[in-house]
């Protein structure tokens, strides 16, 4: 199914983001991972690919495996060092695999790569495009609460995401936040410039302290105040900070869909275990069984 249709049948929806292994081999534990997550049945899940392509040969692979599930995946694609052929190739591969939807993303710079350097692709509007002139698939974009760490404000950011829009982007997927306020302040914002598609909202439980000094050096994200006191509490404590990640990331949702928010979207960091604890949180407040 392609997700822009799904939005015209739920009032929201609930989906998880896994990612393909590095290497053959990992192919096993992370299919296995995949599986566990999609057998809750989430609305659709997303498969991630490599920065600089360096996994993508493994993306429409864990996509099948989770459509084999009966959920719907979205696959991500990356531009960033891309040219139009690879790019084609890429696109006729989901095709053939049955994959009917893409996370169309700029993507990181590789090491050592120059932005400045000549390149079909510049900016994720440009592969936005090119998908939509090769037809057949449902297209989301990315987009972020808080502003991306690349641009020098939130006005400029939110111009150059109203640009991608018009381009042809279905639906939005946010970057990861912990304070709903951004969220909600974001999507005044996004109305108020003409954006209307659907906007998911992306929540990553937080089940290990050692995550976010990564986390926030590449996001830019910031922590509020309760958040830093769960860190600080439980960071000795593995099992004490992974339940607690768990309900922290439950409310926030809790909180989203009360505020009509049309969809959560969980880096579930192919965690089987986590991804089960957020289903059986909001199983009750989404209306599943």
């Amino acid at each position: 199914m392609k997700l822009k249709d799904v939005w015209k049948k739920k009032e929201v929806t609930l989906s998880f983001e896994a990612f393909p292994p590095k290497k053959d081999s990992d192919f096993a534990s992370v299919a296995s991972a995949v599986e566990k997550i999609a057998q809750l049945k989430p609305d659709f899940m997303s498969v991630t690919y490599g920065a600089g392509g360096g996994t993508s040969a493994y993306t429409g692979k864990i996509a099948q495996i989770v459509q084999a599930q009966g959920v719907t995946a979205l696959a991500h694609l990356t531009c960033v060092s891309s040219d139009r052929d690879r790019i084609h190739h890429e696109l006729d591969a989901l095709r053939q695999a049955g994959i009917e939807n893409i996370l169309a993303l700029r993507g990181d710079y590789p090491e050592g790569y120059d932005p400045s350097a000549p390149r079909d692709y510049r900016y994720a509007r440009d592969l936005v495009e090119e998908i939509r002139a090769y037809g057949g698939f449902s297209i989301g974009g990315a987009c972020y609460p808080e502003g991306h760490v690349e641009c020098p404000s939130q006005r400029e950011d939110l111009r150059h995401l109203k640009e991608k829009v018009d381009c042809g982007v279905d639906f939005l997927v946010t970057q990861m936040f912990f304070d709903n306020s951004a969220l909600y302040s974001f999507l005044y914002r996004a109305q108020q410039v003409g954006i209307t598609v659907p906007v998911l909202a992306g929540i990553m439980p937080v089940t290990n302290a050692a995550q976010m000094t990564r986390i926030l050096s590449l996001s830019g994200t910031t922590l509020p105040n309760r958040f830093r006191m769960i860190l600080d509490k439980f960071r000795e404590r593995p099992d004490a900070m992974k339940q607690a990640g768990i309900v922290y990331a439950a409310e926030q949702m809790v909180d989203l869909v009360a505020n009509g928010v049309r969809g959560v979207h969980v880096y579930t960091m192919n965690k089987p275990d986590v991804a089960a604890g957020i289903a059986e949180n909001l199983s009750k407040v989404l209306g599943r069984t």
